[in-house]
């Protein structure tokens, strides 16, 4: 008697999944690969967009700094130029020869009182130029605007130049004004302990208009209805410019600071314009150290001098970070 079973070739059971005929490629994979080709192929065109600024970023800036890094390693001088062969790895010793110079520790003790003073002034009177132009003058504020920030996009020859004439013992302005009212004026740029106030005051008047355009920007970013509601609560111009202003006004402030910081710590047209590093040595800056070593022929010793100040440059910014940086 025949038994009837039932067929296993009428179709695939349930959950198999069906394999590509012999021969034929697989869909998924042919996808993959289409999809890595124009991912590659999206790759290389960026890179060939991105490569002229690439190798100019090398061969200009990069390479350059690294080979810097590595000359402040060596004695390489000038006369060393025509035979590299002779240039010797000195390791440390042009950083301990800097604790040994005098005109360096000068210079940075220069360099140190420039930016205590100057960056504290700096942003005082470019603050207050800001609150002015904000609170009134309504009707010329463009012409204040204008008139404080025009020193910024003036070339800083020009302006040491009108300010030594300013500064001349004899003749200048301000000293013919001090004779006016019976002052005799001092020979400010001669002065051991006055030339580099002098400086100081130059670079101030020349950058507070950079910080108060900043500053206005923050300033006009703050609430109207956080002072109406200290005032509803008593409060008077100083507390709510206390307690609400600077508190807002924080990561601004902490811009400008390490702006003006990072400027100020690398300062060098003014005293080479208007006193040379004189008198004595007490306008030398570190920058201008740096420019002289290179101008001596000693390119490893003023390598050196140049990522110190890099070092001083980043011990700086994380100070203000620390300080200025809003408070959670």
């Amino acid at each position: 008697m025949a038994v009837l079973t039932p067929s296993t070739t009428d179709g695939p059971s349930e959950g198999a999944q069906a394999k590509p005929a012999p021969g034929r490629a697989d869909p998924g994979r042919a996808a993959r690969r289409r999809g890595w080709s124009n991912r590659r192929r999206l790759a290389i065109a960026g890179w060939l967009f991105a490569l002229p600024f690439t190798a100019l970023f090398v061969a200009f800036l990069a390479g350059p700094i690294l080979l810097s890094l590595a000359l402040s390693f060596t004695d390489l001088r000038s006369a060393d130029v025509r035979d590299p062969l002779a240039v010797d790895v000195v390791g440390l010793d042009n950083y301990a020869k800097l604790l040994e110079d005098a005109a360096f520790r000068q210079a940075a003790v220069n360099t140190l009182i420039f930016v205590g003073l100057g960056v504290p002034m700096t942003m005082a009177t470019g603050l207050a130029a800001a609150i002015g132009l904000n609170s009134g003058l309504v009707r010329f504020r463009t012409a204040f605007r204008v008139g404080y920030y025009l020193p910024v996009v003036t070339s800083i020859v020009a302006i040491a130049v009108i300010w030594r004439s300013l500064l001349e013992p004899g003749t200048g302005l301000i000293n013919s004004l001090l004779a006016a009212v019976g002052i005799a004026g001092p020979n400010w740029l001669q002065h051991p302990t006055l030339a580099l106030p002098a400086l100081i005051i130059m670079a101030t008047w020349r950058n507070l208009g950079f910080l108060m355009v900043i500053f206005l920007a923050g300033l006009q970013a703050v609430p109207k209805d956080l002072h109406e509601a200290a005032m509803l609560d008593g409060a008077g111009a100083w507390a709510r410019f206390r307690n609400v202003t600077i508190p807002i006004l924080r990561p601004t402030l902490l811009f400008g600071a390490v702006v003006t910081g990072i400027g100020y710590l690398q300062v060098f047209e003014e005293p080479f314009v208007m006193t040379q590093g004189e008198p004595l040595g007490n306008t030398m800056t570190v920058s201008y150290h740096i420019f002289n070593q290179f101008g001596f022929g000693n390119y490893g010793y003023a390598s050196a001098m140049g990522y110190v100040l890099f070092v001083a440059v980043v011990l700086l910014s994380v100070l203000q970070f620390r300080l200025l940086r809003p408070k959670t």
